[in-house]
């Protein structure tokens, strides 16, 4: 099963699992004690329990005060020689289950499931204790990214259990959201917020995917900007509701949104300067007239580094100069591609630089940094050995300027305009 990207946009929202980190041991005492039953509508007959054995009950206990402890030699020592040998299947059970435990928390998930079906196979367990494992079982189920196994046991959990709660729906809604089921997954977490006040923010991140990726981006805006409002300094509210309008194609909502954010003081991260940027510069180049909006990204970039809050990067200093090439600023362009030249990995930078340098009829410091930018590896090859022709014929020097074109002659991209501008100039075969 393929993840679909929660949010195709700049600023994308990871999902966080509504997994439990450390799934809770349930532990049966012969207490006299009696507590209110967990499931006391529950269709499944509680069998009788059968540990007997002082000996086994210490042992059970602790054991399971080990796993708790995360003492793992110690656990493993204590419920092993249970489940191998005990006249309990009560106490085999909830040994397994402690075994389970151990096996997840050492991230073999797949040995933690095996377990605990084990452990709920074997059966001799009180409800409260049965159906605490079963709902384990399904988490165990989602870490492990079996999906429809997590459904179908958490629907058998409701359904024996007789019991409903909002964390049960949010974990069949994100399994859904896996599956790309997406209308089930809306209704499933749509169940899940009405059974609480207090509903958690990662489910929000579900309806509002399952709404984008079902082609209702209204709603996933609506709810996004909502989200926003209740929580207006919130970094990730934000992210996410310019992420749902980006994917929604609502570009200037997403700007204003923005803008309103960064007016109020509530950029204080790097990723909301340069997200914004981006914004503008991507907006701006779908536009007939680009210019403006890519200006902006450069006001904005230059706040965000004049703040200390924007790194010097070589992705920002890139940015910052293809912002500026877009705005028409040639020259704060070669400035910015310049010092992104220093922490480049590859020549991408100096090669544009190299053009606009060409376009201000610098062709000597054009000539030197596009050979800079072939030498560090560029992605077009063909694209840089026909600049740095044309760098060179600027310079009158033909002989130059032939042996790039013969070089982007042998790039299939380039090839047919290389070997045209060689017939031309007579140095074709």
């Amino acid at each position: 099963m393929k993840h679909v990207p929660l949010i195709k946009m700049l600023a994308g929202a990871a999902l966080a699992l509504t997994l439990a980190s450390s799934p809770v041991i349930a532990k049966d005492s012969n207490s006299k004690e009696k507590k209110e039953a967990l499931y006391p509508n529950a269709t499944r007959t509680e069998p009788k329990l059968d540990l007997t054995s002082e000996k086994d009950q210490k042992a059970l206990n602790e054991g399971l005060d080990a796993v708790n402890s995360q003492d793992k030699a110690k656990a493993e020592q204590i419920l092993q020689p249970i489940i191998d040998s005990s006249k309990s299947k009560y106490a085999q059970a909830l040994a397994l289950q402690g075994l389970a435990n151990l096996h997840y928390n050492d991230q073999d998930v797949k040995g933690a499931i095996g377990l605990l079906k084990r452990a709920l196979d074997i059966g001799v367990m009180p409800n409260d204790t049965y159906f605490q494992l079963q709902y384990m079982l399904a988490q165990f189920y989602l870490a492990d990214e079996q999906y429809q196994p997590a459904i179908d046991t958490i629907e058998k959990w409701r359904t024996d259990g007789k019991k409903e709660t909002a964390e049960s729906y949010a974990l069949e809604g994100n399994a859904y959201y896996r599956l790309e089921k997406y209308p089930q997954a809306i209704a499933a977490i749509k169940k899940a917020q009405s059974l609480t006040d207090k509903p958690n923010d990662s489910w929000n991140q579900i309806l509002m995917a399952s709404y984008a990726e079902s082609g209702q981006g209204d709603q996933a805006a609506q709810l996004a900007q909502q989200q926003l409002a209740a929580n207006p300094n919130d970094s990730t509210a934000l992210n996410n509701a310019v992420a749902v309008l980006m994917q929604s194609q609502k570009y200037p909502e997403a700007i204003q949104l923005m803008e309103k954010s960064k007016a109020a003081g509530a950029f204080k991260s790097e990723k909301d300067y340069v997200n914004l940027a981006k914004l503008y510069l991507v907006t701006g180049q779908d536009s007939s007239d680009p210019k403006p909006n890519a200006a902006k990204a450069v006001a904005t970039l230059n706040e965000g580094m004049s703040k200390g809050v924007v790194t010097d990067s070589y992705d920002n200093l890139k940015l910052l100069g293809d912002s500026s090439y877009v705005a028409d600023k040639p020259a704060d362009a070669i400035s910015a591609y310049k010092k992104a030249m220093g922490k480049a990995s590859d020549g991408e930078a100096a090669i544009r630089a190299g053009q606009l340098l060409i376009s201000e009829g610098k062709n000597a410091e054009a000539k030197t940094l596009i050979q800079q930018g072939i030498d560090k590896g560029v992605q077009h090859k063909g694209t840089a050995y026909m600049l740095l022709a044309e760098a060179c014929r600027g310079l009158k020097d033909k002989q130059g300027a032939i042996a790039a074109m013969q070089k982007a002659a042998q790039d299939p991209q380039t090839a047919d305009k290389a070997k045209a501008w060689l017939k031309t100039a007579g140095a074709g075969k």
